[in-house]
């Protein structure tokens, strides 16, 4: 339960990720659910480093601030990175 928990958590993450950086980016709803996903982790992590606690140990609405400013940096990193592609 606690994977799906995830996958829902990082979809919900990268649609407002996506909602909050408009453009045309190549993929679709599997895409966002990767970006929503490793998103979270980015946040979690910078997160954690930056305050000395995890932030990948609940689900409220901190995480998901956490993890859509995440999903906001993978999609800026993406965004460039498929740009030079």
């Amino acid at each position: 339960m606690g994977i799906i928990s995830w996958i829902v958590f990082g979809l919900i993450a990268g649609v407002i990720a996506r909602l909050l950086m408009p453009g045309s980016d190549p993929g679709g709803c599997i895409i966002t659910v990767l970006l929503g996903i490793a998103g979270a982790f980015v946040g979690g992590f910078l997160y954690g480093l930056i305050t000395g606690v995890p932030q990948y140990t609940t689900f409220d609405l901190q995480s998901l601030i956490v993890a859509t400013l995440g999903a906001i940096v993978v999609l800026v990193v993406y965004r460039v990175i498929a740009g030079r592609l």
